[in-house]
């Protein structure tokens, strides 16, 4: 993660001042950095920021009240979101943004074979036809970019294999923003650099807005993704549009009413198709903000820190300095994550513990007695599934994915099969698992320390931080290659191959006509 650089908050920024910052300094940085003075003129002073807790006391209350100023850090969001230009990123920022965009493609592709994905593109197709986005790995007849972008946004994250972020912000970047971004540019026939140019503007959105929940608007039983996913792809469909900061804040105030999904099927025990139109809903719900902008339509230009906003809507703790944290001087894009094993992301370090334990030690499913994952809240409760009634489920649950990586390859989605939640071996070494809470852990702190107890009296420990694929330990291309051939491999080697070249050289495309499969 790059270092965060605080700064100032920007009250109000008009569109005559922002271009003149722009025009001096050349850079979005810069833009940044400028913003706040030349705000001067249109506020005598700027909002508090701080970490409040959602209007539970009224000093509290009073409080945030005062940051419910026009020009707040919505507008600062948007100004930013509609004013970053390709050439002003970093090389190693778009390599990130494109990794997170091939990794998309493999899971998109991948997700279009599963069942519940292919009752969404039939959806799509019978309420989306006529438009000129493609819906990957279902065939070649294109739909409206709203309708791509929800089928897309589903199928990204059909099985458990999208990339998210570290530290976890709650949003899944590949399925929010690549989703709407690719229906809407393909739409408008755009190339390979507006797309990169406006994933990245959606990633430094959305990710910030993730931040700022602290993970409580899962506490208060919403799916994160399906809150913030709307914001991120109305930026990144808005910059597409070449929107300006007016457009922009209009696009993000109406994507605050598209904010939405339930963590429901996790306490059910059932319904966990809904979990992936969650997402999906998040890509469409920022496809159809940034038209209905575009239009003339408008939103609330406090949607993420007013009364009655987001924050204070779905989150009983937030954080609004995280809004505009080190905005304009370091790049959150950088967070993104890619997932290594098929399962959900809090089940990753357990499982990553669990594999190096075994290398190590050379023990069987058989010789264990007990093991304890002790983590954050968030994993000792939501994902603790002792016994998942499906395959979706069973990737939700961190004993059963620990389980399951002592007799089945976690790397492989294949390996999560429509009869795995009835395997009596699996679930037998699930009932020997144990989740305690970490003192301490945040919600948004994947770490884990996983203790395995052997029938001969040994006992073994491991605490696990980070895995191939998160920010600390990148993915490299070969690494990134082998799993998107991994979940592409029911199409052609030869084709798969070359797709996965020409994703990686996205800047060179004149247009994207040719990402269908």
């Amino acid at each position: 993660m790059l270092d965060h650089t605080a700064d100032k908050q920007t009250p109000d920024i008009t569109r005559r001042h922002f271009l003149q910052a722009g025009m001096l300094a050349g850079a979005a940085p810069a833009l940044l950095a400028a913003a706040p003075a030349l705000a001067e003129e249109a506020a005598a002073s700027p909002p508090a920021a701080g970490d409040t807790k959602g209007a539970e006391k009224s000093d509290a209350k009073s409080k945030a009240a005062a940051q419910d100023t026009k020009g707040g850090q919505t507008v600062t969001l948007a100004a930013y979101g509609a004013a970053l230009r390709y050439d002003q990123i970093p090389p190693e920022v778009l390599q990130r943004a494109k990794d997170a965009m091939t990794d998309a493609v493999a899971t998109i592709i991948y997700g279009a074979e599963l069942p519940w994905s292919k009752m969404i593109i039939a959806y799509a197709r019978q309420n989306g036809s006529g438009g000129k986005s493609q819906i990957l790995g279902s065939g070649t007849l294109p739909v409206h970019p709203q309708m791509a972008a929800l089928a897309q946004g589903a199928m990204a994250h059909a099985f458990e294999l999208d990339n998210l972020t570290k530290p976890d912000s709650g949003a899944h970047p590949g399925a929010a923003l690549f989703s709407s971004g690719l229906a809407m540019a393909q739409d408008k026939g755009l190339g390979g650099q507006a797309l990169l140019a406006a994933f990245v503007a959606g990633a430094e959105v959305m990710l910030r807005i993730g931040y700022a929940t602290k993970h409580t608007n899962e506490e208060r039983g919403f799916h994160a993704p399906g809150t913030t996913g709307p914001f991120g792809g109305a930026v990144t469909v808005g910059h597409l549009l070449g929107f300006d900061q007016a457009h922009m804040v209009n696009a993000m105030g109406i994507a605050g009413s598209c904010a939405g999904g339930l963590l429901a099927f996790a306490h059910a025990g059932n319904g966990a198709m809904v979990k992936r139109l969650n997402v999906g809903r998040g890509a469409e719900g920022g496809v159809v903000a940034a038209d209905l902008a575009a239009q003339g339509f408008t939103g609330p230009s406090t949607v993420l820190e007013g009364e009655g906003g987001f924050l204070r809507a779905f989150c009983p703790e937030y954080d609004l300095t995280e809004l505009t944290r080190g905005l304009g001087s370091t790049y959150e894009t950088m967070n993104i994550m890619i997932k290594r094993y098929a399962c959900h992301i809090t089940a990753h370090t357990p499982v990553e513990a669990m594999l190096g334990l075994r290398k190590a030690n050379g023990f069987k499913a058989d010789d264990i007695a007990s093991i304890t994952v002790a983590g954050s809240p968030r994993m000792t409760t939501v994902n603790n599934i002792p016994k998942p009634a499906d395959s979706l489920l069973a990737q939700f649950s961190i004993p059963f994915c620990v389980a399951l990586s002592m007799y089945r390859n976690p790397v492989d989605p294949r390996s999560f099969d429509e009869k795995v939640a009835q395997d009596p071996r699996i679930l037998a070494l699930t009932q020997r698992v144990t989740m305690q809470l970490a003192p301490g852990q945040k919600n948004n702190d994947l770490a884990s320390t996983v203790t395995v107890k052997l029938n001969d009296g040994r006992e073994f420990s491991s605490h696990v931080t980070a895995f191939t694929g998160t920010p600390e330990h990148p993915l490299d291309r070969a690494g990134l290659r082998e799993k998107f051939m991994l979940l592409t491999r029911s199409h052609p080697e030869a084709a798969m191959a070359k797709l996965f070249d020409r994703i990686q050289g996205l800047e060179k495309e004149k247009n994207l006509d040719w990402l269908r499969v």
